[in-house]
């Protein structure tokens, strides 16, 4: 059976994930897809999650509602798609949980790990893009954002959150790779695109 390949776009708050799965959907034919809230379900728990009103969420809870977000955008957007032999380009995706919920908010990581991939039903991305980008530029960048929950957390937490991604990374170059996101739009971009023919020939 055809089945279409999985590509999720891993970084830090402000590392430019979100116009990038644009510009790469556009190019691949594929369907844009998004972690958290990327279903009328997975609004509403983004909602709980990104909302600065919320200041007594456990740390437990916050994985599952990420976990619960993720078994739907599974079940009800990528899934569909890889069987009709769609490809999915997704802002965000399981890895982000590892490293925002295990290494940021440090609970064990292989238990995250475990709840999620009971979540998403073993479906890991193929491959997996990680956009590196200097924090004193990523700093600039949200500067001029209204910050959401996440991203009003300590510096210490974004940068145990960024540790993860370059640890899980460099544990697993077979499905990682890393694109250095410090240039221009149209630079990064061919290089994600790059990346994406070399590895998937696609």
């Amino acid at each position: 059976m055809v089945t279409g390949c999985y590509i999720a776009l891993e970084g830090a708050e402000g590392s430019g994930k979100s116009s990038q799965v644009a510009r790469l959907a556009v190019e691949l034919d594929a369907v844009a897809a998004r972690e958290t809230g990327g279903t009328d379900i997975g609004l509403r728990i983004r909602e709980i999650l990104h909302d600065t009103t919320v200041t007594n969420l456990s740390y437990r809870a916050e994985a599952l509602l990420t976990a619960a977000d993720r078994a739907q955008h599974l079940d009800q957007i990528v899934s569909p798609a890889l069987r009709s032999g769609r490809h999915v380009v997704s802002d965000r995706s399981v890895y982000s949980s590892l490293a925002y919920q295990g290494y940021g908010r440090e609970l064990p990581v292989d238990q995250v790990r475990q709840i999620n991939e009971w979540a998403v039903g073993g479906r890991w991305p193929d491959l997996v893009i990680l956009l590196d980008v200097r924090p004193e530029l990523l700093a600039e960048r949200m500067s001029n954002r209204h910050l959401d929950r996440f991203e009003r957390e300590s510096n210490e937490f974004h940068r145990r959150v960024l540790h993860g991604f370059h640890a899980m990374a460099a544990a697993d170059p077979t499905h990682w790779v890393v694109v250095d996101g410090n240039g221009n739009p149209s630079r990064v971009f061919a290089a994600v695109r790059g990346a994406v023919r070399e590895r998937l020939g696609l």
